[in-house]
């Protein structure tokens, strides 16, 4: 890494890390504060108290870079179509998998430079395991204290295949392209960690047919990139951020194996 992203990955790590310090003292205490937005997703204490965290970092880090968080999102396009580089932030992805208590919730912090995830990391409290990468960086994952290991997609895919999926949100598009893929396995799973059961050679193919927001998929995104895994729209074009007036993602796929037509699937 020598264009000099590499001391940057490590401190948006060490901020994802006390962002999730704080959704695990909220976690444990049970008492979640949870309220409803008024899209009728869940909101609770630790959403606001990981954004506070991440917003205070980033906000001394580098000072001239905006920030557009889940917890923050309250920004003109006019405004935000000016950015050249910007913050990206999910304090708590999974909310819903937070206030179930199956752990399977994350902190993601992306770099968004132009269109596209620059740099991003993905920690997990519960485990306490940290993704990161980007784009012509590698990737790595770091369990607590312990040494980073470099990660890297499946280039060849498994058979049966390994396929994975939302926990929330399951309909009848993904069902008809599921039925299309011949042997497979479908693991469903909680927040950004399918990005990386993708980047870390553990799942092949992650078809998402449903809405999620851009904070949702960017510092994964980045992250899968960097592990060689590759990222698109069921359009075929890659996966772009703040290029939109709205925040919502187009379906997307995502995968490692580059040889299958995993497009042909949506024919």
């Amino acid at each position: 890494m020598s264009d000099g992203r590499e001391p940057l990955l490590r401190a948006i790590g060490d901020i994802a890390r006390r962002a999730g310090a704080e959704i695990l003292d909220v976690y444990r205490s049970k008492d979640l504060g949870a309220t409803a937005k008024a899209d009728r997703s869940p909101l609770t204490l630790a959403d606001l108290r990981a954004h506070e965290v991440i917003a205070q970092a980033l906000g001394s880090l580098m000072p001239d870079i905006p920030i557009l968080s889940e917890e923050g999102a309250s920004i003109p396009f006019e405004v935000r179509a000016t950015w050249q580089r910007h913050w990206l932030v999910d304090p708590l992805d999974g909310t819903k998998e937070f206030v179930r208590g199956n752990g399977e919730f994350t902190v993601n912090i992306a770099l968004i430079a132009g269109h596209e995830a620059q740099l991003g990391v993905v920690y997990v409290p519960v485990t306490e395991t940290l993704y990161s990468g980007g784009p012509g960086l590698g990737a790595w994952r770091q369990v607590g204290a312990g040494p980073a290991t470099e990660i890297r997609v499946q280039a060849q895919a498994s058979a049966p295949l390994r396929v994975i999926g939302s926990k929330s949100h399951r309909g009848n598009t993904l069902d008809a392209l599921l039925a299309k893929l011949g042997p497979h396995v479908f693991v469903p799973v909680g927040s950004a960690l399918k990005f990386c059961l993708v980047a870390e050679g553990a799942a092949d193919f992650y078809p998402r047919l449903g809405p999620t927001s851009e904070w949702d998929t960017a510092a994964a995104h980045a992250v899968v990139v960097g592990a060689g895994g590759t990222v698109i729209e069921t359009s075929g074009a890659p996966l772009r951020y703040n290029a939109r007036r709205d925040l919502v993602n187009p379906h997307f796929l995502v995968f490692g194996d580059r040889s299958r037509n995993w497009l042909g699937l949506l024919a």
